[in-house]
């Protein structure tokens, strides 16, 4: 019996994903490179500090420990800078609405994030209380596709990994919920993602179909 949700961030309730390649490209470029759309595609799910490692392997830049350290901290604050604006009018299609319902049937629900900033997002967009529990960045050590963020989103929820689905649109996030025993729901391409079950956006479901589903 599904009893837990765990979404990822990026791509399935919001897209800040344009926010994040404007900055890294700023960066790559201040690198003396570049960064495409495709290098973007796959950072996606990627911790800051991994996806800083594979932009400084494109460019064939060397930096030091202590400039790599400037360099996170740097694109960040560029990031921020872009995500000022944002509001629950930039929520994904459906997203906002499948999380207040299945908050209101009594599903918990958890965030399993890559990202630091999301208890920020999480708060413009209006929806913090919706959740029960934000494992994000700062409480893991290991990234995806690597099970940690969401088996402790389950602990989070008093769950066992087999009463949770993981929302994801990212490969690694995929790998992640299988990984970790869960059900997955893949936002985006079915053959890319090769999760349980797909859609596009939130909005072409509800909580209690993939309840039944699964």
């Amino acid at each position: 019996m599904i009893k837990g949700f765990l979404f990822d961030l990026d791509g399935v309730i919001v897209d800040t994903a344009v926010f994040h390649f404007q900055a890294w490209r700023r960066l790559a470029q201040k690198l003396g490179g570049d960064f495409t759309e495709e290098q973007n595609e796959q950072l996606k799910g990627v911790s800051r500090v991994d996806s800083l490692k594979k932009i400084i392997e494109w460019t064939g830049a060397t930096v030091s420990e202590e400039e790599f350290q400037r360099l996170m901290v740097e694109k960040n604050e560029w990031y921020l800078e872009l995500v000022q604006g944002l509001g629950p009018q930039d929520a994904l299609p459906g997203a906002l609405n499948f999380l207040q319902t299945a908050y209101d049937q009594g599903i918990k629900i958890a965030l399993g994030s890559a990202s630091k900033n999301a208890p920020m997002i999480l708060e413009k967009l209006g929806i913090t209380p919706l959740f029960t529990a934000i494992i994000d960045g700062n409480n893991v050590v290991n990234g995806k596709p690597h099970p940690e963020v969401f088996l402790k989103g389950a602990v989070a929820l008093g769950l066992k990994p087999s009463e949770c689905v993981v929302f994801e649109d990212s490969i690694a996030g995929v790998q992640a919920a299988k990984t970790g025993g869960m059900s997955s729901v893949g936002i985006g391409d079915a053959e890319t993602l090769q999760a349980d079950i797909h859609f596009s956006a939130l909005g072409d479901t509800t909580p209690k179909a993939l309840v039944a589903h699964f």
